[in-house]
């Protein structure tokens, strides 16, 4: 008789720890359907542009013929450089300056306000041809997919009354450091 109890002992708590493990199962389970129903959206960042930018360029000791462009969050929220800036090297340029494929992040340069982002301008080389004297940089920001700009553009004047570009001139994409605007 005791081994009959013994036995039924041991199937009973077997039971009740196999009922315990599949309630706490339907409780997790409960538990992630409701987190799952109610998902965290990521807050959306806005596109910079010339509206929450400022924009400077300044000629830079090396590399030679190079230029730094900076755009420093002004706006209260984060804002994302896309790609590469839109350049225009004077007010009657033809073609856009190429984007420097070599240079690509592997992420999207974000700023929190406060905060700049760089690009490296080179503005011509012995390589070059076609070379001319241009006082004014056009600055447009590259949407989200890349394929146009967003917001108005804005007009820079460049140091030392003008810079000499040639054919071989080129914009890096958008940096967070300027080392990597530069020499990256």
């Amino acid at each position: 008789m005791r081994i009959a109890q013994r036995s039924t002992t041991r199937v009973a708590a077997s039971s009740l720890v196999a009922a315990a493990a599949f309630a706490l199962v339907g409780v997790q389970a409960a538990g992630q359907t409701a987190s799952a129903a109610t998902p965290q959206q990521a807050p959306v960042t806005a596109s910079c542009t010339a509206a929450n930018t400022e924009l400077t360029v300044k000629d830079v000791p090396r590399p030679i013929n190079t230029l730094l462009l900076t755009a420093t969050n002004t706006g209260t929220k984060p804002c994302n450089l896309y790609g590469a800036p839109y350049l225009a090297a004077g007010a009657g340029a033809q073609a856009p300056v190429p984007w420097l494929d070599s240079s690509k992040p592997q992420a999207v340069v974000t700023l929190a306000p406060g905060e700049s982002g760089y690009a490296g301008i080179g503005t011509s080389s012995p390589d070059g041809d076609e070379g001319y004297i241009a006082k004014t940089l056009g600055v447009h920001f590259a949407n989200k997919q890349q394929n146009g700009s967003v917001g108005k553009g804005a007009t820079l004047p460049l140091p030392n009354g003008g810079v000499y570009f040639n054919s071989a001139n080129f914009v890096t994409y958008w940096q967070s450091d300027v080392y990597d605007a530069l020499f990256g």
